[in-house]
């Protein structure tokens, strides 16, 4: 395909974290961009701003006319849309060039030198702290989050070098031909899709495959490629790791040389982690070890990943996007290292019946690590209900004594309740619709 012959490009599903990025992107280099999403959201209205027509009921006769035309239009489409989407099944009838997400990415980055980060969790933390260290060699990167530095899952740069999150959801990940990438966890997840474990482990094996140049892996997965690990033995290796003014600072030994005293402003051995894979990917592409060791002390994190929305002597309120029991417990591992004498009071949201049910006593499990527990209905996304998989199921799973079902109208009112100084917003739903809301109820409870 040759994307310089395309005029328009026309997104269903246009408000999804990584749809949003490619349609800013065709947007900014010249391309008329159009697209339908369910709902109006804070992504929705950023891309609005910058001129691009969003409708949100699906219906033929809401397309704009400028993309009626089959020769000069592209549609893409997240695999998150049903398959009995109107709008979706009258450009696949029609003759349109119609392409998934990923494909269209495989497409946008096949000329370029490619810096892909695969993994089932980290991998949006880890490709945001490394587009920002790309950033001064003009790299763009396609984002599955909102980068703090830039306020945009898209950093903007030249068309030689991409970073591109690397998902395998709908083994998405294999449409990409990167040059050198990473793989940060292998964790089973989105079994709803690959059935089996053993599935989803030949999809990695799969993407490590296409990898042309350098593949680099966390210690301990069964892949093989240069390792990097945090206090111990691997081909990058963090060590003399302290905590000083509430930041990491620690040392890294590469395979060739060693830089000390690297500040990094993210809580969590997950993010040290994190940051550990986007300096070696680096190093590995060329940036210099003292170029590194800037970018990672003002990278300043991604919206919904362990995000402060207050953080006073009285109170604390952290956002996150963590969906998965691996993710929860990494949440709660990092609240514990910063505050563990503190009540901690978690409200979570479970995303996908299926994976509420494939993963439940695991959930039960890491939500147990919190003192008080508060439980939103399931989020369905693409799902329909399972018969017996609901949050009462899950809530009786829970060990710790404070639990409760709430619904979103009375989640405020019951977070005000509640004694905890620490509180704690999980899920991948649209609980981070409600954040703003409950910050500003603890706000008020806490001038009076």
């Amino acid at each position: 395909m040759n994307l310089k012959t395309i005029h328009n490009v026309y997104f269903i599903g246009i408000g999804g974290i990584g749809m949003s990025a490619i349609a800013r992107y065709f947007s900014v280099n010249g391309k008329v961009v159009a697209g339908y999403d369910k709902t109006p959201t804070p992504i929705t209205k950023s891309l609005e701003e910058i001129g691009i027509e969003i409708h949100f009921e699906d219906a033929v006769n809401n397309i704009p006319i400028t993309f009626l035309s089959t020769q000069k239009t592209l549609v893409v489409y997240t695999p998150a849309i049903p398959k009995n989407h109107l709008e979706l099944n009258y450009f696949i009838n029609n003759g349109y060039t119609v392409l998934k997400r990923a494909e269209i990415l495989g497409e946008i980055t096949k000329h370029t030198f490619c810096l892909a980060v695969a993994g089932t969790h980290g991998k949006t933390t880890t490709s945001a702290i490394l587009g920002h260290i790309m950033q001064p060699e003009k790299a763009t990167s396609f984002l599955g989050g909102i980068a703090e530095n830039y306020n945009s899952n898209l950093i903007l740069g030249e068309a030689k070098v991409s970073v591109v999150e690397a998902d395998e959801f709908d083994r998405s990940f294999l449409k990409l031909a990167p040059n050198i990438a990473c793989v940060t966890s292998m964790d089973a997840d989105h079994l709803d899709i690959y059935g089996e474990n053993e599935f989803l482990q030949q999809s990695f094996r799969e993407f490590a495959s296409k990898v042309s140049d350098t593949l680099i892996v966390a210690k301990g997965l069964p892949l093989k490629g240069i390792t990097y690990a945090v206090n111990e033995e691997a081909d990058y290796k963090a060590h003399n790791v302290r905590i000083a003014t509430g930041n990491y600072v620690f040392d890294v030994q590469t395979p060739t040389s060693e830089i000390k005293n690297i500040a990094f402003h993210l809580p969590g051995k997950h993010n040290m982690m994190n940051a550990l894979a986007a300096l070696a990917m680096a190093d590995v592409y060329g940036v210099s070890l003292e170029n590194i060791k800037t970018q990672l002390g003002s990278f300043k994190g991604v919206q919904r990943r362990f995000s402060y929305k207050i953080k006073t002597e009285d109170m604390v309120l952290i956002d996150d996007y963590a969906h998965h029991p691996a993710e929860i417990k990494a949440v709660a591992q990092s609240i514990r290292e910063m505050y563990p004498k503190e009540h901690v009071l978690v409200v979570f949201q479970p995303h996908l019946f299926s994976r509420t049910r494939d993963f439940a006593d695991d959930f039960a499990q890491a939500l147990s690590l919190f003192n008080e527990v508060l439980l939103l209905d399931i989020y369905p996304a693409r799902e329909v209900p399972i018969k017996g998989i609901t949050s009462s199921w899950l809530l009786e799973k829970i060990t710790t004594d404070a639990k409760k079902l709430v619904t979103k109208e009375k989640l405020s009112d019951e977070i005000i309740k509640s004694a905890s100084k620490v509180v704690v917003m999980l899920g991948a739903g649209d609980i981070g619709l409600l954040v703003d809301e409950v910050k500003n109820k603890l706000e008020k409870k806490h001038k009076k």
